[in-house]
């Protein structure tokens, strides 16, 4: 598990196994049905859903629905009903689930209704409405998600007496729920839709300005932008670019190309997965780790190291090894940034590295000078060399990393922890398990 919000890199990834994908674009930020779901039910609060329920006009509706027949029966029931009001309505839980094509998403809203008759008969009323969310191409030829066919669900109008009455009343009851089976799915309809698919279109622009977030690294960012956009089986897909940007905001790196078709994992039960390319990760870590230089008086920080190395570089020379002196420093100088490398089903990190030891701490002149890659293993005082970069550059590199790089993706959609993975060339960020 990752800190809030980040996602941590080296150590952890030495021993991660990978699982085979192609390469995809540079970031994919996939959004299963339950977070359509709670941003829908959300947006449909901010809209008033519920008053625009209380607010129907039924009898209006029963008026308008009647012909013929039906026609003098409302004539003949308004004259005993002056006031037909919903007292009370829910939206119950929303419902988000793939269609069998694997390219649309039907979302289904249950609606909870009482309605007053005269203040003496109450009726209880359910309905469902439905909605197609897919993707469309604009006038622009910019796809983008839209919602449609929005509709009543075919079966589901229950309209039904909460209280036995008098045998009067219960006749004129009857008579109000024969009219209103025809006219409240329509009115239900005529109102709701227009609000659903302006909730949805609210969902649709907090979707595009959660792709614009930035990723703070330290002085430098990371921005996103969409790139095209679909529906992947259960999943809402945003296939976004990114650009690594100075303080200044001059563009120092640009990754904007979407290379072969995708094969990511599925998503499961997770909300969502963001995943991350390798190189956007490579460009992430180069802002938290520029080249640098380390300087350490081993004999004083790590003695038994010092005592190591100087027993080693005996073996090998007896007059450079006199010449070690307790003030002797180890400077180790990061050519370069550490970079992602597969290898067997594994992930490694790569980092070129110059290490110096020098005799005293007055003396400019090294003793002597090695060039290494950190995965490689130097022939020349291997084992010393290796715990050398263990004990000093590790720590000083994973606590640069140890808090982490913040995704502010993720708290976005209202997650404060995140955990990772790897796949092939990519890093995937889901939900951190409760």
């Amino acid at each position: 598990m990752a800190n809030p919000r980040t996602f941590t890199f080296l150590c952890g990834l030495l021993a991660t196994h990978l699982v085979a994908a192609t390469l995809c674009p540079p970031v994919v930020l996939r959004l299963g049905p339950e977070v359509i779901k709670e941003k829908l039910t959300q947006k449909l609060k901010d809209r008033d859903a519920v008053h625009v329920l209380q607010q129907l006009p039924l009898l209006d509706a029963m008026q308008e629905s009647s012909q013929g027949v039906l026609a003098r029966l409302v004539s003949s029931i308004l004259k005993y009903i002056t006031w037909l009001k919903v007292t009370s309505a829910s939206i119950l839980q929303l419902q988000v689930q793939p269609l069998p094509n694997g390219q649309e998403l039907l979302v289904k809203i249950p609606l909870d209704m009482v309605a007053l008759v005269k203040t003496i008969v109450e009726l209880h009323m359910q309905v469902e409405v439905e909605a197609i969310i897919h993707v469309e191409t604009s006038e622009t030829g910019e796809d983008q998600l839209v919602l449609s066919n929005c509709s009543n669900t075919r079966g589901s109008l229950r309209i039904s007496l909460l209280h036995k009455l008098s045998f009067l009343l219960n006749s004129i009851a009857e008579k109000v729920i024969k009219l209103l089976v025809p006219a409240l799915p329509k009115v239900v309809k005529g109102e709701l839709c227009p609000v659903l698919r302006e909730a949805f279109e609210d969902v649709r622009a907090d979707l595009l300005n959660l792709v614009k977030l930035p990723t703070s690294l330290k002085s430098d960012r990371l921005e996103f932008e969409l790139l095209s956009q679909a529906i992947e089986g259960s999943a809402v897909q945003l296939n976004l670019g990114a650009k690594l940007l100075d303080s200044d905001g001059n563009v120092i790196m640009l990754f904007n190309d979407t290379v072969d078709s995708l094969n990511l994992p599925p998503l499961s039960d997770v909300p969502f997965s963001l995943i991350v390319r390798k190189d956007v990760v490579n460009a992430a870590v180069v802002a938290f780790l520029p080249p640098e230089e380390l300087m350490v008086l081993l004999d004083y920080v790590l003695p038994e190291l010092a005592h190591r190395l100087k027993l080693s570089i005996k073996a090998i020379s007896e007059k450079a090894a006199d010449k070690l002196e307790p003030t002797q420093i180890v400077k180790i100088l990061t050519q370069d940034t550490p970079e992602f490398l597969v290898d067997q089903g594994n992930a490694k990190v790569a980092q070129l590295i110059v290490l110096e030891v020098f005799p005293t701490n007055e003396d400019r002149r090294p003793l002597f000078t090695l060039g290494i890659e950190a995965t490689s293993e130097p022939e020349l005082l291997k084992d010393i060399i290796t715990e050398i970069l263990i004990s000093v550059l590790l720590p000083n590199e994973n606590g640069k990393l140890r808090s982490g790089i913040p995704v502010s993706m993720v708290k976005a959609l209202g997650y404060e922890t995140a955990s990772w993975s790897l796949i092939k060339d990519a890093l995937v960020v889901t939900p951190a398990s409760s």
